[in-house]
């Protein structure tokens, strides 16, 4: 399933919902959140991660709780705010999509 667009939005929602959390339980989450339908690879996350850390969404620190240090990430104030601007987003676009396609369009494309 192509994310482009998307991806931030499912990453920063399921940060606010489990951080701190470290990338590999992040995408699970996202894996069993969705049932299955968003098995992301590292390489899709790990780079996501990075970007939004450096536009200041994400914060991640070096953990040793766990028997090895692993990098665990948090929503900054920003990315707090920005998943509110992006769920606003989500819902005018969802909404749009579904005025296109019909009262039944959804399950005609299953």
């Amino acid at each position: 399933m192509d994310l482009r667009g998307h991806l931030d939005l499912l990453l920063l929602a399921t940060l606010r919902r489990v951080e701190p959390v470290h990338a590999y339980a992040l995408i699970a989450s996202l894996r069993q959140q969705s049932g299955g339908a968003f098995d992301l690879p590292e390489g899709t996350v790990y780079p996501a991660l990075h970007r939004l850390e450096r536009d200041g969404l994400v914060h991640s620190e070096w953990s040793a709780e766990q028997p090895r240090r692993r990098r665990v990430y948090r929503l900054t104030a920003a990315g707090a705010a920005a998943v509110v601007v992006k769920q606003r987003e989500w819902t005018v676009f969802e909404r749009g999509v579904r005025a296109i396609l019909g009262p039944q369009g959804a399950e005609g494309l299953a």
